[in-house]
């Protein structure tokens, strides 16, 4: 092909080849040409922000008189019929390997403990395809003000995200932490809604995040006193993962600390799982939250429904919210029986999602008001994702809901499901075999050994019935529970075909 050029397009990436062996191209006319699937990446946070006067003054008013105990998970699994995917988990600047995935097994296993920078898990694919592969990063601090269990899904590299939670009020500490994993520098647009609507960042909205690098925005130094805020990422460049750390004081006590990871674009439908609450009223520390935006310049009317162990229960209030377009808003959810919900958001406009549970403790050293554990649960889409890494010395429960697509989301068929869980030696557990009825959410201890989780769901025969699911980990402490929400990572794109078309030149115009 003397002359012409190639240009392929897949899955948003853009590859130009001067040669290709097979087929023959022809002007103008597009053909099939069969690509390797990607190795597949995710990025996992790095050690917990910690405050800047740490060991000042009396060690009474250590904020971190702990350290953190922090490490990352990571695991593949082999596809029926096949072998788990080898990888390694690496340095994101150095690229020093801290731990090697080594298929030999159902499931290949391996953990990375105090890490000093963030991991990027990288997974070969196999047979054609791409890896299983999920991590997590874990931070467990025991007390001072990062007390709490900060957990979050390892995340794909990606150039539009959605984060909501957190605040910048006087007693709250939230930071943006950008990483790109890439090889060239990433511009990012940083968008941050508030309470009264869009907050004009202090020093501008573009961050520059170099090749191999992160870059912490301190949010309270560029968007003060916002008590809830939901913050829009938009890279070009290079791709880019992001992540809030929420934390919180009520005066000198620890009121929680957790990561607030990406969760769903702006949609008409919002589904959140994993809201697992103890009995509360409106009005209480603990009840839980529901943040919503309408980020367009549409008010939004929205109906929220609590899908639970009996099916939906109406909350007094909620069947006909009116949302403010551009202003933050939260929902209590005080009123809710005991135990594991999902939450599902409809509206007539694009909108986000997400819910913050809290568990309250002991009374803190220092005054009488007791300490507070927070945990942020990210919208999903149902029917994405198969695998969560759970880390070690935690107590893991899946939570899971049956969804239909139409209005109403308990009207269809029962699905199936098979819980898979593996040991930290790659080796399979007991299978669970349950049946998710649509509407009903199903709360499923895990083995205290498994270290990954494997939901398998055979959808509906019209596959309109889709299962939301998330991991909830919890920690005994001395002065009260600390607990942690998890997602599974999106699927990777499994396609290996590309369509391409001889040119004369290169470009898209």
């Amino acid at each position: 092909m003397t002359g012409a050029g190639v240009l392929v397009l897949a899955g948003g990436a853009v590859l130009v080849a001067d040669r290709l062996s097979a087929p023959a191209l022809v002007d103008d006319v597009p053909a099939v040409v069969e690509v390797a699937p990607p190795r597949s990446t995710l990025v996992c946070p790095g050690p917990l922000i910690l405050p800047d006067d740490t060991g000042a003054g009396d060690s009474a008013f250590d904020p971190t008189p702990v350290d953190p105990v922090e490490r990352v998970d990571a695991l593949t699994v082999a596809a029926p019929g096949g072998a788990a995917a080898a990888g390694e988990v690496a340095d994101l600047g150095s690229g020093d390997v801290a731990g090697e995935l080594v298929p030999g097994g159902p499931a290949a296993v391996v953990a990375a403990p105090d890490p000093s920078a963030p991991l990027v898990v990288r997974a070969e694919p196999v047979d054609g395809e791409p890896a299983r592969v999920a991590a997590t990063a874990s931070g467990l601090v025991t007390a001072g003000d990062l007390r709490g269990l900060s957990a979050a899904t390892c995340q794909p590299p990606g150039v539009d995200l959605w984060l909501v939670g957190g605040g910048t009020a006087l007693e709250s500490s939230a930071s943006l932490v950008l990483t790109n994993p890439g090889t060239t520098a990433s511009d990012v647009d940083v968008e941050l809604w508030g309470p009264s609507g869009r907050v004009e960042l202090a020093g501008g909205a573009r961050q520059v995040v170099a090749p191999g690098a992160e870059r912490v925005l301190v949010l309270p130094a560029v968007a003060a006193e916002q008590r809830r805020v939901v913050v829009h990422v938009v890279a070009s460049g290079g791709s880019v993962t992001a992540h809030l750390q929420d934390s919180r004081l009520d005066g000198f006590t620890p009121a929680g600390t957790d990561l607030v990871v990406p969760g769903q674009p702006p949609a008409a439908r919002q589904v959140v799982p994993g809201v697992s609450v103890l009995a509360s009223a409106v009005g209480d520390k603990s009840q839980a939250v529901l943040r919503l935006l309408a980020p367009g310049t549409e008010a939004a009317s929205v109906r929220l429904t609590m899908l639970g162990a009996d099916g939906a229960t109406a909350l007094p209030g909620t069947d006909a919210l009116e949302l403010a377009p551009g202003e933050v808003t939260d929902v209590p959810l005080g009123g809710l029986p005991a135990g594991s919900w999902t939450a599902v958001v409809d509206a007539d406009v694009p909108v986000v999602a997400a819910a913050t549970t809290t568990r309250p403790g002991q009374p803190g050293p220092l005054d009488d008001t007791p300490v507070l554990e927070r945990a942020w649960s990210a919208a999903t889409a149902p029917g994405d994702g198969e695998l969560v890494a759970v880390p070690d010395g935690v107590a893991a429960t899946v939570v899971v809901t049956a969804l239909a697509d139409g209005d109403d989301p308990a009207d269809g068929r029962a699905v199936e499901a098979v819980l898979r869980t593996f040991d930290a030696d790659g080796e399979p557990l007991p299978e669970q075999d349950v049946t998710l009825a649509p509407g009903r959410t199903l709360a499923v201890p895990v083995a205290p050994e498994a270290v990954g989780v494997e939901l398998a769901v055979e959808t509906d025969e019209d596959g309109t019935v889709r299962a939301a699911w998330a991991v909830v980990v919890t920690s005994e402490n001395p002065d009260g529970a600390l607990l942690s929400v998890l997602l599974p990572a999106a699927d990777e794109p499994t396609g290996s075909q590309v369509r391409v078309r001889a040119a004369t030149r290169l470009g898209l115009g």
